[in-house]
């Protein structure tokens, strides 16, 4: 993890967490449901996070959270960390220990926001507070942090229409692939994008992609491409960077060249923007959202109110007005990826614009 990178949390948050002090008040302590004394600073937390194909949560939301949480505590906090790696059963087991382990609080990002309601409710009747992260789990969970999904969804779809220009009329035939039906997130982001491609273009195909995966992603395209015909694409929407680059794969292999979506700003997807293979991707400021849950996590597990650290309230399919911190996204394309991800010390030049990259950086002014 980039020192840069790691950074930017506690600028990022300095205007939208105002509660940063707060949680950094010993004063409110909590005391265990077992009867133990206070613990100030000396709290236990958990972080499960869901899988490792796509690169942004061992890569950024992993260490920019903890991080934060040992800057709120003084280095005092412990931290248990596992990774799902997309399996919602060990998931599960993962939350069984978590609650054997007695943490105080629990960080958790679903692998499936509903088959996980139980072990959240577990973990609640065991006195453990839980904060969804990212995805909105299912069950009584104390606070929720992520970005405006709906939005992200929207800002894709605007994009592609933008990219099409001319031909963002209701005789372009457009392909969408969404993520995966585990996960709420996709819903919200297959409804934004909805919500600005309907108006403008036909959906001749759509996708719900299981795991998020690549290769299932480029294994549609090419169901896509067979279906609709290869020069009857106009544009591909696809809802991650990862499954972008199976969908890019199969556009090659049939020749095709169209405007393609993507999100998280990977470098790989970056890369592809570079080169005009990726139209844009969705920038999502991690430090800001992993910063925010663990502002929750510690006010939480020092028995403190979250109302000024979440300004905004949403519903889950089980829970109402859940405490939570939505942050903003940007659309990245060419035009402005030296004022998001190089500026906010995501990557550096060097680091997108390898020999590989170095004559379409140079095309673009990216140096």
């Amino acid at each position: 993890m980039r020192r840069a990178a790691v950074a930017v949390a506690a600028g990022a948050m300095a205007v939208s967490l105002a509660a940063c002090g707060s949680a950094k008040e010993s004063g409110g302590s909590k005391t265990e449901s077992s009867g133990s004394a206070a613990k100030g600073d000396n709290i236990k937390i958990g972080l499960l996070l869901p899988e490792n194909k796509t690169a942004r949560y061992e890569k950024f939301d992993r260490p920019l959270i903890e991080k934060k949480i040992k800057e709120l505590t003084g280095g005092k906090a412990t931290i248990q960390y596992n990774n799902a790696r997309q399996d919602a059963n060990l998931q599960a087991q993962q939350v069984d220990t978590m609650i054997t382990n007695k943490v105080d609080v629990l960080i958790l990002d679903a692998v499936d926001a509903k088959a996980v309601q139980n072990s959240v409710k577990k973990a609640t009747d065991a006195g453990i507070k839980v904060v969804a992260y990212d995805r909105l789990a299912e069950g009584p969970i104390s606070g929720y942090t992520s970005f405006d999904n709906e939005e992200v969804g929207k800002t894709q779809g605007s994009a592609l229409i933008k990219a099409l220009g001319d031909k963002a009329t209701k005789a372009s035939k457009v392909v969408m692939i969404n993520g995966s039906v585990t996960d709420p997130n996709a819903a919200q982001f297959k409804k934004g994008a909805h919500s600005a491609l309907d108006p403008k273009v036909t959906i001749a195909k759509e996708y719900d992609t299981k795991e998020w995966s690549p290769d299932n992603a480029n294994s549609e395209m090419e169901a896509a491409i067979s279906a609709v015909g290869k020069d009857n694409i106009a544009g591909v929407y696809s809802a991650n960077d990862g499954m972008a680059g199976g969908i890019i794969t199969a556009l090659k292999a049939a020749g095709v060249k169209v405007p393609v979506t993507g999100q998280d700003a990977e470098l790989a997807g970056v890369q592809r923007i570079v080169t005009g293979d990726q139209y844009m991707s969705v920038y999502k400021p991690y430090a800001p959202e992993a910063a925010a849950a663990a502002e929750m996590a510690v006010a939480l597990a020092k028995g403190q109110s979250l109302d000024s650290v979440a300004k905004n309230k949403v519903n889950s399919g089980s829970e109402k007005d859940i405490p939570s911190v939505l942050v903003p996204v940007t659309s990245l394309t060419q035009a402005n990826i030296k004022d998001t991800v190089v500026k906010d010390g995501i990557y550096t030049i060097d680091e997108i614009c390898t020999a590989k990259y170095k004559a379409a950086c140079d095309k673009i002014g990216l140096k």
